[in-house]
């Protein structure tokens, strides 16, 4: 098979295309993007024969359509919303099946801070999204939706939580990518870029929907704060989360849930620091004007503090991921937890963010060129990762040292 990787030189492109040259079955692996040097800087680390280069602006559709028709499968690893939907709605009109990684759900669009997302005139955001769906089912194009770690590895353990109860009550996801320890101490907000942090931003801005008492309602992004200590994997560490927009597709997907929400996983004292920003306007897109000049504040934050979060040398970070699950089985009330606490590949020089997100969407790309994932659409991966599908997906990231541990107790 052969596949396509769009945003090829960026934070995770390359894993994916780094992960998908050791399949046998993988007989090229193109590379996507603008800067022609930085895909080929990203090929030179990869160091296989199987990869191409493709210097392109995905703006150019008809080039774009050219490109794709030559490839089986299209892994979307772009940072925002608007050049996302642009690649997805030429991969479905190409005939394309493929794979995206962010967090949206794009058969239901999320109306706050729209990144520049064009859609035609006349429709709403819900009816583009219905369109895109039924155009990929007539066009013969399975479009696996949020395969990463959050979307992606947290949809699918929840899902299989879900299976496993006669009745669930409640599941909700706490993930999230954090310095290590010791890398978190020299960056503000004891935070580190491993994603795009513009994004980041946002995701912490936006009003977020969720399900409270079996109706969906919208919450502030970083309310409903939890601390909690991560105890698995040898680990001993206290953590706190709050609600982020992570998981769209559950909403609709699982909707008979009582309670649902997504929390993204920071070391203590990330949320107060981001809720101080917000106090101070700082996270604002309005412009304000200065001695004659117009700048959105956040726009000027992130000039001044990205800098300051970008690794130093010997940096590292960190994926965790702990989800719950609460229902009934057999008349007994029971929880099922999932753990994964997961460390940069400093041999290869892999962050574990790249591993996690990137080498899941590998491994869900594969799986549809193997004919394994065959459903039409937009298709949540909780939706179509499940049973012998989910154990195989679980040892695939077994085989990549990607450990996930589930436990079950009464309650």
């Amino acid at each position: 098979m052969k596949l396509l990787v769009f945003g090829g030189s960026g934070k995770i492109g390359p894993a994916v295309a780094w992960d998908l040259v050791k399949e046998n079955d993988v007989e090229a692996v193109g590379l996507v993007g603008r800067r022609e040097h930085a895909l080929n800087e990203a090929k030179k680390w990869i160091n296989s024969d199987k990869v191409k280069v493709h210097p392109l602006d995905i703006a150019n559709r008809e080039d774009t359509i050219k490109l794709m028709k030559q490839y089986d499968v299209g892994v979307i690893a772009l940072p925002d919303r608007k050049r996302s939907y642009k690649v997805i709605e030429t991969a479905i009109d190409a005939g394309l099946n493929i794979v995206d990684m962010l967090e949206e759900y794009h058969r239901r669009p999320d109306p706050y801070e729209i990144e520049g997302l064009e859609i035609p005139g006349g429709i709403t955001l819900d009816e583009y999204g219905e369109w895109l769906h039924k155009k990929a089912i007539e066009n013969g194009v399975t479009f696996l939706d949020g395969i990463g770690f959050a979307p992606g590895l947290s949809n699918i353990t929840l899902g299989e939580g879900i299976r496993k109860m006669d009745k669930t009550e409640s599941a909700v996801a706490r993930v999230g990518g954090i310095p290590s320890k010791q890398a978190a101490s020299k960056h503000p907000l004891k935070y580190m870029i491993t994603w795009a942090f513009s994004h980041v931003l946002r995701e912490y801005m936006v009003k977020v929907s969720v399900l409270k008492n079996g109706k969906v309602v919208e919450v502030n992004a970083t309310s409903d704060r939890e601390s909690f200590t991560f105890d698995k994997f040898g680990m001993n560490e206290q953590l706190e989360c709050a609600v982020t927009p992570g998981m769209p597709s559950f909403l609709f997907t699982r909707p008979d849930l009582k309670e649902f929400a997504e929390k993204t996983v920071r070391w203590p004292g990330h949320w107060q620091g981001v809720e101080t920003l917000k106090e101070c306007g700082l996270l604002d897109l309005t412009p304000v004007e200065h001695e004659g000049i117009k700048i959105a504040p956040r726009d000027f934050l992130l000039s001044i503090i990205e800098p300051r979060l970008q690794a130093l040398e010997g940096d590292t970070d960190v994926c965790v991921m702990w989800n719950t699950v609460k229902g009934t089985k057999d008349g007994q009330k029971m929880r099922i937890d999932y753990y994964l606490w997961d460390e940069a590949d400093t041999v290869n020089g892999i962050s574990s963010m790249a591993r996690v997100t990137g080498f899941s969407a590998a491994i869900g790309a594969v799986l549809i060129g193997r004919g394994e994932i065959t459903t039409k659409g937009i298709v949540p991966p909780e939706d179509c990762i499940a049973g012998e599908l989910y154990d195989k997906f679980l040892k695939e990231l077994k085989k990549r040292n990607i450990d996930i541990l589930e436990t079950s107790a009464k309650i």
